[in-house]
């Protein structure tokens, strides 16, 4: 059970091809690699840190892609 999700904010879904993900992990090591992967592909707006709800298990993170963009080949 999620006890507390930050809002999504209007301006980041504003138009179509704007997403908000969020990622739960069971370390911060996972969900960053996971979020280089997607913005490996996509252009992301990166977060910093990841946050943790207190009494529950690992970490979340919330990052912004724009899938208007062509996705880059993978290496």
């Amino acid at each position: 059970m999620v006890l507390y999700v930050k809002p999504i904010n209007e301006t980041h879904v504003r138009e179509p091809g704007l997403v908000v993900v969020d990622i739960a992990a069971a370390d911060d090591a996972t969900a960053f690699a996971f979020q280089q992967m997607l913005a490996g592909r996509w252009a992301t707006a990166t977060a910093q840190r990841t946050t943790r709800d207190p009494g529950q298990p690992g970490v979340r993170l919330r990052c912004y892609l724009d899938l208007r963009q062509e996705p880059t080949a993978r290496s």
